[in-house]
């Protein structure tokens, strides 16, 4: 019978060639360096092949071993699944969940929803991770996370989603502004405005074009925002109208700015939001749980 590698042993590898040092895999690992180096040394007789090329000051993967540590990644993934699985078996709502959310959702939506939370799943404790979408994504795939919080549409790969609300946008603008003074805004109506957007790489800046068909007038975006905070401050300044998705205006972001926000029109005037999870997650149970939750708590904000 072969001898197989451990678990074990392939999480050292991986920490390595994350990090191509290895005291710092030895630290993210909580264990010592002699043990890391002595695992992976394990490591390489089972395999009876170098996986690291080791110097005085560097550590540095051999082909196989970049080979190795893709598909251990993989491997480890498939077994936190199980151990999920187990856990969900015995008491779905409850345990651990790391909970991904990007920044033009987890300001305006949170504070609202873990209330809620926090009473309808009592046992389930939740840690929270803010960054863009195709980051957030990498995380999840890579087992860092267990679910994300974000904005459809989205190319998801292989994940799992359900539909949390529908966030419709509004033009935000000064009060003297043309369009402050329209019942509704059309998309073609912003034909002509200078949009400030987000920057690439915000979801949000795709939704907002898509949702007023501006997707070939790019021409027309004169600043981009890292935040929305930003953007309605530039506004307020003269430079501009943009586009704020409705939880933002539900949690204040316009309060002691004299600015006018006017609802968008259209084919699709509204982002969706979504929770996300890996397919092979044995917690589907947990996320539905968490979803219901999430979805009474957005009809309550946004209508």
């Amino acid at each position: 019978m072969k001898t197989l590698p451990t678990l074990r042993q392939l999480r050292y590898l991986v920490a390595v060639v994350e990090r191509c040092h290895f005291g710092q895999a030895a630290e993210a690992c909580l264990v010592s360096q002699s043990t890391l180096s002595a695992g992976i040394g394990e490591l390489e007789a089972v395999l009876g092949a170098p996986l690291l090329e080791r110097t005085r000051r560097s550590v540095v993967p051999t082909p196989l071993g970049r080979e190795v540590a893709a598909r251990a990644q993989a491997m480890l993934k498939q077994g936190e699944d199980l151990v999920d699985l187990a856990q969900a078996a015995r008491d779905p709502l409850s345990g651990t969940l790391h909970l991904g959310v990007i920044p033009t959702i987890g300001p305006f939506m949170l504070p609202g929803v873990m209330p809620a939370l926090r009473q309808d799943l009592p046992k389930l404790k939740l840690y929270l991770r803010e960054d863009q979408t195709e980051r957030l994504l990498a995380r999840l795939e890579g087992g860092e996370l267990d679910a994300v919080l974000l904005a459809l549409p989205y190319a998801l790969g292989d994940f799992d989603a359900v539909d949390i609300a529908q966030d419709r946008f509004w033009v935000a603008c000064p009060p003297g502004h043309r369009l402050s003074g329209l019942a509704q805004v059309k998309p073609s109506d912003m034909a002509l405005e200078d949009l400030l957007l987000l920057e690439d790489g915000h979801c949000l800046r795709d939704h907002a074009l898509a949702a007023c068909a501006l997707d070939g007038a790019r021409r027309n975006i004169t600043f981009q925002g890292t935040s929305l905070h930003t953007l309605v401050q530039m506004v307020a300044n003269g430079l501009g109208v943009t586009l704020l998705p409705q939880m933002a205006l539900e949690a204040g972001i316009l309060r002691g700015l004299d600015l006018a926000a006017v609802p968008l029109v259209g084919e699709a005037p509204y982002r969706r939001i979504g929770l996300v999870w890996r397919r092979s997650s044995g917690r589907k149970a947990t996320f539905r749980a968490v979803a219901g939750v999430l979805q009474a708590a957005g009809r309550a904000a946004l209508g």
